[in-house]
């Protein structure tokens, strides 16, 4: 392609780089499984499916410059009635790395954008865990992570009020 040279100076490429996010490692960190009642609960057939309550957390710790630990944990827990059926945990870990962002959309990209990238990994384990425990394999259903952080800081922010509440003055 040939050159055409308007005797202006060459502007320099946009500096608008979209923010990037860049994921370095990803990883079990910790995975528990649990199946208090076997083999009765295996041999039995369930009349019913269980009931099933679930747990998500999100947690992340600097690293260094751009660069975060996050930790997905998932708790799932299957009781017949009163009994439990089975119990599992876990914590799926990713590093990544995150280049040309706004500081105020960081969190985002951290609490929201990353668990919902990594979370079918997560899933994926807990179903495999929960079949090979003998049991149908337990298919999550996707979360809001939005949702959850907007949940969380929600709860921060009452909290913040209710102790403003009970010391007015600010003193310990």
């Amino acid at each position: 392609m040939a050159e055409t040279n308007t005797g202006e100076a060459a502007q320099p490429a946009a500096t608008n780089i979209a923010h990037q996010l860049i994921i370095r490692a990803q990883y079990l960190k910790d995975l528990s499984f649990e199946s208090p009642r076997a083999p009765q609960t295996l041999l039995i057939q369930q009349q019913q499916q269980p009931e099933v309550n679930l747990s998500v957390d999100v947690k992340a710790r600097n690293l260094g410059p751009e660069t975060f630990e996050v930790i997905l944990t998932v708790g799932a827990e299957a009781r017949q009635g009163e009994e439990p059926v089975f119990l599992i945990e876990i914590s799926y870990g990713a590093v990544v790395t995150i280049q040309n962002a706004a500081a105020e959309i960081v969190p985002l990209l951290v609490f929201v954008e990353t668990p919902r990238l990594v979370f079918p990994f997560a899933r994926a384990i807990i179903a495999n865990a929960t079949r090979d425990g003998g049991f149908p394999p337990l298919l999550v259903n996707p979360i809001d992570f939005a949702e959850l952080l907007r949940r969380e800081h929600e709860k921060a922010l009452k909290e913040q009020q209710e102790a403003a509440l009970q010391n007015p003055t600010g003193t310990a």
